[in-house]
C-alpha cells in the first residue's frame, strides 16, 4: 500500500511556516514544517510520496544548498522553491537544477495549493511509473536465456517461422518459448509483451538522461 504524501515545508520565518501549515491543514494536505535546512535535512524522511518546498533565502544553509544535498542523497522528492521577487535568479537556477517550480512571494493560497497538488501529483505518477518498470524487470529476470532471446526477436515483429530460422530452432520449440515467456510476463497478448518490454527500455533511457 502507498504511503500516505506529505509536503516537507522549509522556511527560517515562523510567520511563515505557522501560515503554510495552517493553509495545508485546512486544505487536507499532510504537512511537516522545518526551520531550517539542516533541521530538515536531520530529520526527515524521504520514503514517502509529496513534494519538498524550500525557502530560497535561509541563513546558514540556502534553500540552492539543500537542493544540492538532497541530490546528493538521490532524493526523488519533487522540489518547488518558495522566492521574493528579488531571488527569480535564483529560482531559475534552481530549476536548472531539477527544481519543478516556484511560488513568488506574496502568493494566493488557492494557487499555492493548486500547484502543491499538482506537485504531489506528479511524484505519484513517478512512483507508479517505477514501480511498474521494477515489476516488468523482475519478471524479465526470470526469463531463461533462450526464452529472453526470443522475447526480444518476437517485439520487433518477427513471427514464430521467422524466429525458428534465426536461431536455428524448430517452430514447434519457439512456440513452447513464447508461450512460457509470456506467462512469466504476465503479458495475454502480443502488444502488451511489446508495452512491457519498451516501458523498461523507457525507463532505462530516463534514467540515462
Amino acid at each position: 500500500m502507498e504511503p500516505a504524501s506529505v509536503v516537507y515545508f522549509v522556511d527560517d520565518d515562523p510567520g511563515m511556516r505557522a501560515a503554510i501549515q495552517r493553509l495545508l491543514t485546512l486544505s487536507k494536505v499532510a504537512v511537516e514544517v522545518y526551520a531550517s535546512g539542516a533541521e530538515f535535512l536531520d530529520a526527515a524522511r524521504f520514503d514517502r510520496p509529496g513534494c519538498i518546498v524550500l525557502d530560497v533565502s535561509m541563513p546558514q544553509m540556502s534553500g540552492l544548498e539543500v537542493q544540492a544535498a538532497l541530490k546528493q542523497r538521490d532524493v526523488a522528492l519533487p522540489v518547488v522553491f518558495l522566492t521574493g521577487s528579488s531571488d527569480i535568479p535564483i529560482a531559475v537556477t534552481a530549476m536548472r537544477e531539477g527544481a519543478i517550480d516556484f511560488i513568488e512571494k506574496p502568493f494566493q493560497n488557492e494557487d499555492f495549493v493548486a500547484r502543491i497538488r499538482a506537485a504531489i501529483a506528479r511524484h505519484l505518477r513517478v512512483r507508479h511509473a517505477d514501480s511498474e518498470r521494477a515489476a516488468v524487470r523482475s519478471h524479465i529476470d526470470k526469463l531463461t536465456p533462450r526464452e529472453h532471446q526470443i522475447m526480444e526477436l518476437v517485439v520487433t515483429g518477427k513471427t514464430s517461422k521467422e524466429i525458428a530460422r534465426a536461431i536455428g530452432s524448430s517452430h514447434r520449440t519457439v512456440e513452447i518459448h513464447r508461450a512460457r515467456l509470456m506467462e512469466k510476463m504476465g503479458a495475454k497478448t502480443l502488444a502488451e509483451l511489446v508495452r512491457l518490454r519498451m516501458q523498461v527500455v523507457d525507463g532505462a533511457s530516463e534514467d540515462t538522461t
